[in-house]
Parts: structure tokens; sequence; C-alpha cells
């Protein structure tokens, strides 16, 4: 039979390739998923991977687009890994997420029609500002009554929700459209507009502020005092209230550093490629972002590369369902199952596969 004996150290091998087995494994799961719906699944997996950057008829559109569809995702996955690094569980950051959008839009909106170069940095600050808020709530909980950020700052998310709502229906409603909700387009305000900077290459300001978040990530954990005790919270907790890491410090720095993250990932996308807050401007990036930490072993490096991939998948899987038909429900399945293969494949870390007769205690 075939058993599982702990290791003595965990597996630096099986650490990297158990990301690229959970890819493959992804991709068989998913075309068995998409054959029982009866579509053909070697051609869903090549539209979902290989047509968005090498068919020359959809290229054009698609390479763009995953830069637009990447940052987002690259910020707020950057954020989340330093908590789950220390054991700060943030799971709301989509909440941080919302607000930080709903801030930043206010104050763009509340300088219209006036036009200054100064309106958008105070945008950029105050989507940052408000995901951190939003962030710290979880955060000053945990530390004074001990409760757990887990579900704190997940149902904060359903709460930032209506809160969006209520924007888009009234506070934030554009005065000219007629009664529909939904805010002003922000990409028609040039001063509250976060556009292109190179033209056909998808990038904005979000894409810049993802580069650097991962640049500062890699800095702050390879170099920095810091970083070294969140890493050390996170392996050893007893070792590090020995060594004097204030366990309080590094829940707010942890959870204030993903809050403002998520909160500039709203900012850039509500001034960028959604252009308003509406109903529907939440677009599960936060919970997305999850699976892309996990993907990425935590490490920044390896949350760009997994950014990347999962944008490609949702630009695959836009043109899947548009050419195959294949539900929405269907792909963000496929999306899931990454996860779901990923931490499983993650016991052969700590575990190795014995062949033999089971030991008899």
């Amino acid at each position: 039979m075939i058993r599982l004996e702990k290791r003595k150290q965990p597996s630096q091998v099986w650490s990297y390739l158990t990301p690229i087995l959970a890819v493959i494994a992804t991709m068989i799961a998913g075309g068995i998923m998409f054959w029982i719906l009866g579509k053909n699944p070697f051609e869903a997996i090549r539209i979902i991977f290989w047509d968005p950057l090498f068919n020359t008829q959809f290229a054009s559109y698609s390479r763009p687009q995953l830069l637009v569809k990447a940052a987002p995702l690259i910020l707020i996955a950057i954020g989340l890994s330093l908590g789950f690094r220390a054991g700060v569980w943030n799971i709301g950051a989509e909440g941080q997420y919302v607000i930080g959008a709903i801030c930043g839009a206010a104050v763009g909106l509340a300088f219209y029609p006036m036009e200054s170069f100064i309106i958008f940095p105070l945008m950029v600050l105050a989507g940052a500002f408000g995901g951190f808020l939003w962030a710290m709530i979880p955060a000053l909980l945990k530390i004074a009554f001990r409760t757990n950020e887990i579900l704190v700052s997940l149902l904060l998310v359903y709460v930032a929700d209506q809160l969006l709502a209520s924007m888009a229906l009234s506070t934030l409603r554009n005065p000219d459209g007629g009664g529909f909700p939904g805010s002003r387009n922000l990409q028609q305000y040039p001063s509250a507009a976060n556009p292109e900077l190179i033209a056909g290459t998808g990038a904005h300001w979000g894409v810049v502020a993802a580069l650097i978040a991962v640049i500062f990530a890699y800095i702050l954990l390879a170099k920095h005092k810091l970083g070294f005790q969140i890493k050390l919270a996170g392996q050893s907790p007893r070792a590090a209230h020995f060594a004097g890491v204030n366990t309080s410090v590094i829940i707010v720095v942890c959870l204030g550093l993903s809050g403002l993250l998520a909160g500039l990932a709203g900012l850039f996308e509500v001034a960028g490629p959604a252009g308003q807050i509406s109903i529907d401007f939440a677009s599960n990036y936060g919970f997305t972002a999850i699976i892309v930490a996990f993907l990425g072993r935590l490490h920044p490096v390896g949350i760009l590369l997994a950014g990347l991939l999962m944008a490609l998948t949702y630009i695959g899987g836009e043109l899947a369902q548009l050419m195959l038909g294949i539900p929405l429900a269907a792909i963000q399945a496929f999306q899931g199952m990454l996860l779901f293969f990923l931490l499983a494949m993650d016991v052969l870390t700590d575990y190795r596969p014995v062949i033999g007769k089971a030991k008899v205690v």
C-alpha cells in the first residue's frame, strides 16, 4: 500500500514543482469537466492558454489585457502574502478593494468638473487610505479582543458590497445619468482618469504600482529586519516571542499593507478599466488573489508570474465562453481547481509517498 511519511525537512524541490504540477492537474481535470459539458477539451485548453498570446486573430486585443487583468491581482496578492507569511489571514481583500475604489472615486468626483494635475494623486492617496482603514477593523479587533481575523475580514466584504450598492444608487450616482445606477465615467474626466501610459500595451499606473510592490516586497523580505520578523512570526511564533517580536505590530503592518495595496488596486481599476462605481464593480479580484499568492509560493517574483498566469485564464476563459459557449461557472470552477490542486500537492512538500506494508502500532 502507499502511505505518507513525514520528511525531516520540507523538500525545496517539491516546493517548486507543486505549482507546475498543480497547473498540469488543473488542465487535466478541467479538460474532463469541459468534456462532460459536451465541449472539446483540447480545444478549450488551447483557447484558454494559447490563443490569447499566439493566435493573431485575438493577440492584438488579448496581450494588452493581460497586464490590465494581472495588475490588481498582483497588487492584492503581494499584500496578502505578507500576512500569510506571518500567520495573519486576511480573507477580506475584496472588501478593501471595493472601499479603496469608493474612496478614490469619491475624491475624484468631488472635484468634478475642475481640471488639475493634483486630483489623481489625491485619489490614489484616498484609495490607499480607504483600503488601509477597512483592514484596520479586523486588525484592531484581533489585537484588542483576540477575534478571528479570517471571519471579521470576510464578513466585512459583505458590508463593503452594501456600501458599494448604496453609493452607486444614491451618493455617487451620476446626476446626468437618467436615473440609472452608477457614477460618472471617470475615464471621461481627464484629471481623474487612469489612462494607458503606452499605447497598445495595456500598461496604466496600476501596472507600475504592481511592479513597485513586487520590488518593495522582495527587498522587505530579503533585506529588512521587519521582513525577517514577519517570516519568523509565521514559521515559529514561540521563537518570535522570545526574540522580542511585537505580534501586535506585525498584525497591524501585515493587515495594513494588504489593505493599502487592495485599496490601490480598487482605485486604479475604477479610474481605469472599470471607469465608474457601479453595483457590479466588485470582480472577485480579492478572492482570486488568494490563489495567486499561494500559486506564487508567497514569493514576490512567484506572485508576479502567477498573476500573469491567472490573468491569462481570465482572458482565455472569456474567449472560451464566446467561442465554445462554456458557462461562466465552469470557467470559475476551472480557476478554483488551481488552488485545490496546489493545496493537495503541497502535502508532498512535507511528506513523501512510501510503498510498502503499513506499520503495525
